[in-house]
């Protein structure tokens, strides 16, 4: 009779293999260190052409009680600056993390702005759009994990959803709130889809924070970039009936008043939101404008003129970052910073490594956020080869009647503030800790620090490829 072998009896192994499968449930039931500590959220809250000097925290005269709020749970940067003076180039250089030369978008349309007989230049053309494949500060998020999307003023290309957005809520090519202003019903453009939506005469703030809102809740359970680009409080100006009131005869523009509360009303609701959802404590949100105030509109004193200037009145910007239990409530930082540094932060608190395939020109501002730690001291620059025109004949505190600015470069180092000029080689230099409103040129009285910085600002040009208009206009006739 044949022996028949057996192998080892079953049950030891079935014993074995359950105990693997136990430890091995164990092991996963533990709470990961992202579990524990979830990528944190990310906030932007962009408003359009608001002043620093057009906030609560820094003017009694505009209520913003929710953004002041902001302020002393979060971080005020004292010394804060938009990348330009105007929207377009300003709002590239934060999605591209990039200077102006290295993009091109100077301005808005053409840069033949102006009269051409007050021109003695022909302006450097303009690049009006970031290219669709430009890695954008949106698109970086999106492929680390991030849902994103983008509300309001885009400005940037037709499509955000082409640019690094998931979702688009009325961002396009436009510039400010057309087709129908700041009240719907809307007649054209991206925003116009909402008419059927949303009651004859509802606010657009109103309308983007009602989505933002959505998207929060739809997403509460992983993280997500929340673009929030108000039109307000851009031009043209639509008196908001509910605060308006409170504004006629004192000592502002009542209409435009009334707008920048409506905006404070829309960061409410969504700072509300974030309370209402738990989101709190795992939030960072930044507040900032996109560059100056519009002088004719609200004056920026102590600086000197407003937006299309590169006096501090133009780039000077109110930024408040919100990080609870990373940033102190009611903390200042003094250091000089600019939105090109918004992409590096980001990414940082997102956990993200930089992009290889492109030049990053800001640092991340993370290692101020505890009121301890710093970053090297640097230059900040900026460069406008083109012309951008005034307003009718209000004052805008620029050097002549004709233009807001002229061709020319700045840069800002420690507390001195330098300038030059194209069309004559005009130099200017102030020291901004004595002479805020920059009305000192002490380019003759320091000729040795005003030929420091302008050796700096040359060698930044030259690293940049920074173009430098030379060709003379032959419509110029100087008056």
């Amino acid at each position: 009779m044949e022996r028949i072998t057996r192998g080892p009896s079953p049950k030891p192994l079935q014993r074995l293999a359950h105990a693997l499968i136990f430890i091995a449930g164990v092991i996963l039931a533990i709470p990961s260190h992202a579990e524990d500590s979830p990528r944190p959220n990310i906030i932007y809250l962009n408003v359009d052409d608001l002043g620093v000097m057009d906030v609560g925290f820094n003017s009694p005269r505009y209520r913003t009680p929710n953004i002041d709020k902001l302020r002393r749970e979060g971080m005020l940067f004292t010394n804060a600056y938009a990348p330009a003076a105007n929207c377009a180039p300003s709002r590239a250089a934060v999605f591209s993390g990039q200077y102006a030369p290295r993009h091109g978008i100077y301005t808005v349309g053409n840069s033949e702005r102006g009269k051409s007989r007050d021109r003695k230049l022909i302006p450097i053309k303009n690049t009006e759009f970031l290219p669709p494949e430009k890695m954008t500060l949106a698109r970086a998020l999106q492929q680390g994990g991030y849902k994103t999307i983008h509300l309001g003023k885009w400005h940037l290309g037709a499509d955000p959803t082409q640019q690094g957005f998931d979702i688009n809520i009325g961002g396009d090519t436009s510039g400010g709130p057309s087709g129908g202003g700041y009240f719907s019903p809307f007649t054209r453009g991206a925003m116009k889809d909402f008419s059927d939506q949303y009651p004859n005469g509802t606010h657009r703030v109103d309308i983007f924070a009602d989505q933002a809102l959505k998207f929060m809740r739809a997403n509460k359970e992983q993280s997500f970039f929340v673009h929030m680009a108000f039109y307000s409080v851009h031009t043209g100006i639509e008196a908001v009936p509910e605060f308006v009131d409170f504004y006629k005869n004192k000592p502002v523009n009542a209409a435009y008043a009334s707008m920048i509360e409506k905006m404070d009303q829309g960061v409410g609701r969504i700072l509300d939101g974030l309370d209402q959802l738990g989101l709190k404590e795992n939030t960072l949100v930044l507040f900032c404008s996109d560059n100056g105030g519009v002088q004719g509109i609200s004056s920026q004193q102590p600086y000197r003129s407003g937006k299309g200037s590169y006096f501090d009145g133009g780039i000077r910007e109110p930024l408040v970052v919100r990080w609870p239990g990373h940033i102190p409530a009611g903390s200042t930082c003094k250091t000089p910073v600019i939105a090109t540094d918004f992409f590096p932060t980001f990414i940082e608190v997102a956990g993200i490594k930089p992009p290889t395939d492109t030049i990053l020109d800001g640092v991340s501002l993370v290692p101020l956020f505890d009121g301890k730690g710093q970053i090297e001291e640097r230059a900040l620059f900026w460069h406008f080869p083109i012309y951008l025109e005034k307003y009718g004949n209000k004052d805008y505190e620029a050097h002549d009647p004709a233009f807001r600015t002229r061709p020319g470069s700045a840069m800002r180092l420690g507390n001195w503030k330098f300038h030059e000029y194209f069309e004559d080689g005009r130099i200017e230099l102030y020291d901004l800790e004595s002479d805020l409103g920059e009305r000192m040129n002490l380019a003759a009285s320091n000729p040795e620090k005003a030929s420091e910085l302008h050796r700096m600002l040359k060698e930044w040009r030259k690293s940049v490829k920074a173009p430098i208009p030379t060709e003379l206009n032959k419509a110029y006739k100087p008056k």
